[in-house]
């Protein structure tokens, strides 16, 4: 079985260098453009289905991709952002944020803590694993899911962890 995991295409948010959890944003034009770029890429990559945050930049990613390479497109909410709660929204320069963002047990107010977006996307990619063992699969999602999926598969530091990005409509590559 491979894995492929992209990241949405850009957002407002990600000009403006906004803390973007669960604001459902929208795709900006060259976001749509990146996601259409992305489709043609994985023509060729015989995937049979595709699964994808509901929030809408990474839900139109996926329905641009799954026209393009013929896959059905399934919503799984276990692939959303991390919830940054009252955090959300502003900037990646509000003061602690960096310091409260790499602190895996800390909660956000009204939010949620990396621990426990560990645990949901961990147990996600335990499910994908049995299910879909014998098929090719695309998850679209987030920065910060995409950051979680990669230690899923390799053994990183604290620093390789938290320096892991994966940019805008870029495709990484697992076997299970």
């Amino acid at each position: 079985m491979r894995l492929y995991v992209a990241r949405h295409g850009q957002t407002q948010y990600n000009l403006e260098k906004r803390i973007c959890g669960r604001a459902d944003v929208e795709l900006t034009d060259r976001g749509v453009r990146q996601a259409e770029e992305l489709a043609e890429k994985l023509v060729s990559y015989s995937i049979d289905l595709i699964i994808s945050s509901p929030l809408n930049r990474a839900r139109k990613t996926a329905k641009i991709v799954g026209e393009k390479v013929g896959a059905p497109v399934y919503f799984e909410d276990r692939l959303m952002e991390r919830d940054y709660g009252l955090t959300d929204g502003t900037y990646e320069g509000t003061p602690g944020f960096v310091h409260t963002f790499r602190q895996f047990a800390y909660t956000y107010p009204d939010g949620e803590s990396l621990l426990q977006v560990v645990q949901r996307v961990y147990n996600f990619l335990d499910e994908v694993k049995f299910k879909f063992h014998d098929k090719n699969v695309l998850i679209v999602s987030h920065g910060g899911v995409c950051r979680v999926i990669n230690s899923y598969f390799k053994s990183l530091s604290n620093e390789e962890f938290y320096d892991f990005v994966l940019d805008n409509c870029k495709v990484l590559e697992y076997e299970f």
